[in-house]
């Protein structure tokens, strides 16, 4: 085979700590992955599952039990010895208990106390695979990972890690429809008067009483794109009239304005979504 699906491994019963310092250890700790990552997700404004990448690595023992998180493993190529050493692993992906808890209650309607993840290795799952994909793209986007996809990103993963591990084949006993047209409406309304904060899925998700994860597919249903494209896409709305209609404010306050952690998100959004730059929009704007 081509290559070996991701390992996963949970986190403990209870929160480790190194014995040698007594403090917590974080996913990213030169302790658990003693080796520099090509890049990672440790930057502002990233709260989705954390994420390191890789494109190549030494032979190392990893030792997951001093990881609090739920610990995803993307091997790009078998490894030499499976069992002990991992080689030839590319992104590290470790997610929040708390995230895989809340999904099993939300989307499973399962009792996160009772809901036990054994470790899987070698899983050939595509959706996860896929999943794991995902994330490293967003967390390597120029310009920086949109929060909202990130918080998504990490229920997607918690529903892929709960399904394989209670060999569960879908969410449960009932199927998310398009979101009223009430709640849409008011959800629209919230987004739009809260542009220029940095918004979050579960802040939409409790504007209209719903969890983050029945929220963003109700959402999806009834606009056609997740919640962060249609965030992102107002955000551009917004920042093409502040452009058109005054000189005085600059680019970066511009951004600020509708919500972009910086210049250079609010660049990279508005090159992807327009087709020129802010600059060059502000330009034609002008001459217009």
């Amino acid at each position: 085979m081509d290559a070996i699906g991701p390992i996963v491994r949970t986190q403990r019963s209870r929160r480790q700590r190194d014995s040698r310092r007594g403090d917590a250890v974080r996913p990213l700790d030169r302790r658990i992955l003693p080796f520099e990552p090509a890049a990672t997700s440790a930057r502002p404004g990233w709260v989705g599952p954390q994420a390191a990448h890789f494109r190549a690595t030494p032979a190392f023992e990893l030792d997951d039990a001093v990881c609090p998180h739920h610990h995803f493993a993307l091997v790009a190529r078998p490894p030499e010895q499976f069992v002990v050493r991992f080689a030839g692993v590319t992104l590290h992906i470790f997610l929040e208990p708390g995230v895989v808890e809340r999904v099993a209650a939300e989307a499973f309607e399962l009792n996160p106390a009772r809901v036990s993840i054994i470790p899987l290795d070698g899983v050939q799952d595509p959706q996860l695979r896929a999943a794991m994909l995902a994330v490293r793209d967003e967390e390597s986007a120029e310009g920086g990972g949109d929060r909202i996809a990130a918080e998504s990103l990490a229920n997607l993963l918690a529903v892929h890690l709960i399904r394989i591990a209670s060999a569960l084949r879908s969410p449960p006993r009932r199927t998310d429809g398009a979101l009223p047209r009430e709640k849409l409406h008011a959800v629209i309304e919230y987004i739009d008067e809260n542009l220029d904060t940095d918004l979050t899925l579960a802040q939409m998700a409790a504007a209209v009483h719903l969890s983050a994860y029945h929220f963003a597919r109700q959402f999806k249903a009834a606009t056609g794109m997740p919640p962060h494209q249609y965030v992102v896409a107002r955000r551009i709305e917004r920042a093409q009239q502040l452009l058109g209609e005054s000189d005085d404010l600059s680019l970066a306050e511009i951004a600020a304005g509708v919500g972009f952690l910086d210049q250079s998100q609010f660049s990279t959004h508005f090159k992807r979504v327009v087709g020129v730059t802010p600059r060059q929009f502000r330009k034609s704007a002008r001459i217009a």
